[in-house]
């Protein structure tokens, strides 16, 4: 077959896919099937992400524009040309944010007793509990700040809320006008709930408008002409030469400190602010006009979630779900048994993350156990991972923890906890010279009365509890010996010096991984030469890098159907004629974020599954440490394929279907066909309840999910008719 030379038309935008994934979240925010505190939260969410897309995508492309690059990417786009496109589709979204917020949240917060006032629309017994409260609360800890020539434009920091107010008065006769910034105290709660007798009411001012109400009070002598919200997004990528620090936890810590003083990326004010004060703020945070956002509704978004967390009506959210015990340890004490016994498959957050906790712990207590060891990326510092870690060190194990110091936004959080276990006597790594250290394992070594022997644990997310409850994840339990040694020369690798060597079952980035994920898509492209079944199926968050997307456009034109779950970010284009015509993609958004990475090759019958903790992103092929493990024991590697795959292909209600132009869309479900929602189905599965009370009906029993074919599964339901290919099955195959 001559080889198509792939042009830039076959490639998708990195950053307009980012925000074609926000816009899905946006849309969980739109959705009236949602209960209403859930579409709420979803709208937070999507102003977080977009704090997080400016501080660091828009500001690193921002960056190349000024260093004068003209390269274009693998879409054909320069710097200039994405930055343009970005600060449209972004305008869009950012209108249609404030949209949904003004004409769907906000009347029907109301109808459910939620609502916000300005000072200026309450009754006077309120306005006095307002004045008393800004007088004994707020007004101690403001400072005003004049803008003048003695008095330079201030350093506001990064996503600060600040008011820009008109000052107007008299030198004699002379009018006189000057322009102030009060910051608003970030100690201070963003929303001010008033008093009510009724519990069912709850009535909100905005900080911003109370300090506004009473701004004359910190200007005496002045009229206030006029007062207007604003709020920096500044540059928060931090920039440490590992190869010139002598301590990089100490680097770490000073450069957080630059954080939060970086350039401006990006201004948002209030939407009446004039067109004068707008130009003047733009000019002194050296902006453009495409930086600029003016909102009507309130900036920071996110902080509204407080409402979310503290309303008390249960029926204006999901129903509760408690995980599950995992079958294979329900009644079981002890973890290393069970271990023994056979491999275990967790799938977070429908099973609990309980027994990872309770595996740390008994390896701590444990007299048999020799050492731990263990990474953590994003810990959250919870208290009884890190208390297991120095209960085994008080125990006389030996323990190390590497520790991923640069863990975006989570930096400061992960420097402390490090220090509190260096203090109890942890061995902390900080990991290899330029690699993050994002794969996701502990090993204990324990002597059996057979002799030593190693436990694993490997998982797709991180060792947090906390998001372990609100993430899909995927984590195994084993003690097979080969996964054992590989896991023994990881951490051997990450914490010695020493050269790495291919391992026996692991793929080790930056080293082999990705080698090794060419030559799997290009094996299933041999197979399907030869006439031989050949499928791939891949579920991750993001598909950027243009090696494996090339490789995966080479497999589907040599005949190889390809299925792919990606949750945000895919530059791959599918469904273009002649390229990528068996190439499907789909992306979910709902109740929890999909973060598990699952991989599945055909392998001629032979099926081949594997769990990941990178993404098909550069950075994880090139710049981090990752690991991909091979699922070995078969009822597991069945219950993958027939089940964590198959319920995602098979979703019609939040499965969004990527198309060629770009755009996704929820493919119409044909009349009287059910509904089929793959998060509330894995509840219904983890706990024997009927899908339906979880939220969606499901054809059958969800207990003989796991008894069908994959092949079956997906051919039989509305998925297949909206699009996707049909799976062989290795047993029926053969």
């Amino acid at each position: 077959m001559n080889e198509l030379r792939y042009q830039a038309r076959h490639f998708l935008n990195r950053e307009l896919s980012w925000l074609e994934f926000n816009q899905r979240v946006l849309d969980e925010a739109l959705n009236e099937a949602n209960p209403l505190l859930e579409r709420l939260k979803f709208f937070c969410i999507v102003g977080t992400n977009l704090d997080e897309f400016f501080e660091v995508r828009v500001a690193g492309i921002k960056q190349q524009i000024e260093a004068g690059s003209m390269q274009r990417g693998p879409d054909g786009l320069t710097p200039a040309e994405v930055f343009r496109a970005i600060s449209a589709r972004a305008h869009r979204m950012v209108a249609d944010q404030y949209r949904c917020w003004r004409r769907q949240l906000v009347p029907q917060l109301a109808r459910v007793g939620v609502r916000f006032w300005k000072p200026s629309e309450l009754n006077a017994a309120d306005q006095r509990w307002l004045e008393e409260f800004f007088r004994a609360e707020v007004q101690p800890v403001l400072t005003p700040l004049a803008i003048d020539p003695a008095h330079p434009f201030p350093l506001l920091l990064n996503r600060s809320i600040n008011l820009i107010v008109r000052l107007s008065g008299r030198d004699g006769r002379k009018p006189l006008e000057r322009l102030a910034v009060v910051p608003l105290p970030r100690v201070l709660p963003r929303l001010v709930r008033l008093p009510r007798s009724d519990p069912g009411r709850r009535d909100y001012v905005l900080l911003g408008e109370l300090i506004g109400r009473f701004l004359g009070e910190l200007f005496n002598g002045w009229t206030i002409a006029g007062y207007w919200l604003f709020r920096v997004t500044r540059n928060s990528e931090l920039y440490i030469d590992e190869e010139e620090v002598a301590n990089l936890l100490s680097a770490v810590e000073t450069e957080l400190q630059n954080r939060r003083k970086g350039d401006a990326v990006r201004l948002e004010v209030s939407h009446n602010c004039p067109a004068d004060i707008r130009s003047d703020l733009l000019a002194r945070l050296r902006l453009s006009e495409a930086d600029l956002y003016a909102v009507d509704g309130p900036l920071n978004p996110g902080r509204l979630v407080s409402i979310v967390e503290e309303h008390p009506a249960p029926e204006l959210r999901y129903p509760a779900f408690q995980p599950a015990v995992p079958r294979p340890l329900r009644g079981r004490r002890d973890v290393f048994e069970a271990i023994r016994e056979r491999d275990i498959l967790l799938h977070h957050p429908y099973e609990s993350f309980e027994p990872v906790v309770e595996f740390l712990r008994q390896a701590a207590r444990d007299p048999h156990v020799l050492a731990i060891k263990q990474t953590l990326y994003r810990t959250g510092g919870d208290a009884r991972i890190i208390g297991a870690l120095m209960d085994a060190v008080n125990n006389g194990k030996q323990v190390t923890a590497v520790v991923e110091l640069r863990a975006r936004f989570d930096e400061a959080n992960n420097i402390q906890w490090a220090r509190q276990l260096e203090e109890a006597g942890v061995h902390v790594v900080y990991g290899l010279v330029g690699y993050k250290i994002h794969a996701k394992a502990t090993l204990v070594v324990r002597r059996d009365p057979d002799g030593i022997r190693r436990y694993v644990h490997f998982s797709t997310g991180n060792y947090n509890p906390n998001t372990a409850r609100l993430y899909t994840d995927v984590g195994l339990f084993t003690c097979h010996p080969d996964l054992g040694e590989d896991a023994t020369e990881l951490f051997n690798l990450i914490t010695g010096v020493c050269q790495y060597r291919p391992l026996r079952r692991l793929w080790v980035a930056p080293f082999d991984l990705q080698p090794r994920l060419l030559a799997l898509i290009a094996r299933e492209a041999e197979h399907a030469r030869r006439g031989l079944p050949a499928r791939i199926i891949a579920k991750i968050n993001s598909l950027v890098d243009r090696t494996v997307i090339e490789a995966l456009y080479d497999a589907a034109r040599a005949g190889v159907e390809i299925d792919l779950i990606v949750r945000g970010i895919c530059c791959l284009r599918p469904g273009v004629r002649g390229v990528s015509e068996r190439i499907r993609v789909r992306s979910i958004v709902d109740r929890f974020l999909e973060h598990s990475r699952l991989l599945y090759f055909e392998n001629a019958c032979t099926p081949e599954v594997f769990l990941s903790s990178a993404d098909w992103m550069p950075r994880n092929f090139y710049r981090r440490i990752e690991t991909v493990v091979p699922v070995l024991d078969g009822n597991l590697r069945d219950r993958v394929i027939h089940e964590l795959l198959a319920l995602p292909l098979a979703d019609n209600t939040r499965a969004r279907h990527l198309r060629a132009d770009g755009r996704y869309v929820l493919p119409p479900r044909p009349p009287g066909t059910p509904a089929r929602r793959s998060q509330f189905e894995f509840m219904a599965l983890a706990t024997g309840a009927p899908a339906g009370a979880a939220g969606a009906s499901a054809p059958g029993r969800p207990d003989l999910l796991l008894k069908t074919p994959l092949r079956q599964r997906i051919n039989a339901t509305p998925a297949r008719r909206a699009g996707v290919a049909p799976v062989s099955s290795p047993r029926s195959a053969k």
